[in-house]
């Protein structure tokens, strides 16, 4: 073997694509910063993305303000203007009343209730319309709450005070689930028989 090969052997052997090595790293980085750099802007942690979103759901009506959602012929009032009063709540109420009554066997399966209902808001007109949209699954879920009632509850003015309240939170429970908004202050007995 000649000194020229040997030489060559012990010498050290230089790096090759240090540069390539180098560059592909830059890459990577730049490339995970402006991923993270979307990713904040897409998830709302920076930029415009954090801004409150604006209630699109029923809102309230003060007296004497037009309901923007007024359903038709409510304004029926046989001729006369309605005036609201000063005094109670600086919100408008609004019923609607339910056109047949409600019949139940209460708890026990002994006795008997019928009842003819009506709801109030003070929001705007939607709620009216969505309880009107949705009456069969409002009239069932009434039916269902009527049914796990005991007389003993619905006796009392205590008890009949807390089956509105009861009823109030069913019907707001269903218009939660189809329209994802409630709006029901209270229900209230237009007529109200246990036998």
């Amino acid at each position: 073997m000649s000194k020229d090969a040997e030489t060559t052997d012990d010498a050290p052997k230089k790096k090759k694509g240090g540069f390539m090595k180098f560059l592909l790293i830059g890459l990577v980085l730049i490339g995970a910063g402006g991923g993270g750099t979307y990713a904040a802007f897409a998830t709302g942690m920076i930029g415009g993305a954090h801004e409150e979103k604006e209630d699109t759901g029923p809102q309230y009506v003060l007296k004497g303000e037009t309901d923007p959602y007024e359903i038709k012929g409510e304004k029926d009032t046989k001729g006369g203007k309605v005036v609201h009063g000063s005094g109670g709540s600086k919100y408008r109420t609004a019923y609607y009343e339910f056109q047949e009554e409600f019949t139940s066997n209460l708890a026990g399966g002994v006795n008997l209730v019928q009842v003819s209902l009506a709801a109030s808001t003070q929001k705007d007109g939607r709620v009216l319309m969505w309880i009107h949209d949705h009456e069969l699954a409002i009239r069932s879920r009434i039916l269902t709450e009527l049914a796990s009632t005991d007389m003993a509850d619905i006796s009392s003015a205590d008890g009949k005070a807390k089956l509105q309240k009861r009823l109030a939170a069913a019907i707001n429970e269903e218009l939660i689930a189809h329209e994802g908004f409630g709006g029901v202050d209270n229900v209230y007995f237009r007529s109200l028989i246990v036998q």
